[in-house]
């Protein structure tokens, strides 16, 4: 049976350099993923055309847009590279020269030149959970996102922030603050049985 050997990170975008080469549908469903997650992200895209809805979703956010076609040079200062061009020569170039400058990169529907993959995100404030179905099913990881938006309280957020307030109070070592936040938080999956 094939194992999910992805490890999960969380990235601060708002830190890091993008690059999403097309200006599509598809560059339009990587930005709006990337934008709803992370608003502060700075990206830049490059393409030749832009369809409507990416150049108004552009103008609300720290987005550059040149027209231009893909050249290795764009990928100078950048830490994260999204293809996305309907154009797999294009598409291939951009995995290559990611790899040779040491940048992860993903092309879009495939995952084979994939260094990562952009899941399902559910959002409740502070509190995210990130999808993976291993590149197999984004239907599926869409499926358990509106699932756990569902499931998850609206006060998950409040929840999440009285629990670091409680954990500033805590004396005593790392293990006794461990095992009171254990012992509080346990009630929470109690409550979720019933």
């Amino acid at each position: 049976m094939e194992k999910n050997e992805l490890y999960p990170v969380f990235l601060k975008v708002a830190s890091l350099r993008v690059l999403i080469v097309g200006g599509g549908n598809v560059g339009l469903e990587k930005l709006t993923f990337l934008l709803k997650s992370s608003p502060s992200a700075r990206v830049t895209m490059v393409s030749m055309d832009y369809i409507p809805e990416v150049i108004a979703l552009a103008e609300g956010y720290e987005v550059e847009l040149i027209r231009s076609p893909y050249n290795k040079s764009y990928l100078k200062d950048k830490q994260i590279a999204i293809a996305t061009t309907d154009d797999l020569e294009v598409n291939l170039q951009v995995h290559k020269d990611c790899k040779d400058a040491n940048i992860l990169v993903n092309l879009a529907d495939n995952p084979k030149y994939c260094d990562f993959y952009m899941g399902g995100i559910v959002t409740k404030g502070n509190v995210k959970i990130a999808i993976s179905t291993n590149g197999k099913s984004p239907t599926a990881a869409k499926r358990l996102r509106q699932f756990f938006e569902e499931i998850l309280p609206e006060n998950m957020n409040e929840l999440v922030e009285n629990l670091n307030t409680y954990r500033k109070t805590i004396k005593g070592d790392f293990e006794d603050k461990v095992t009171k936040l254990n012992e509080l938080t346990k009630e929470m999956i109690k409550m979720k049985k019933d």
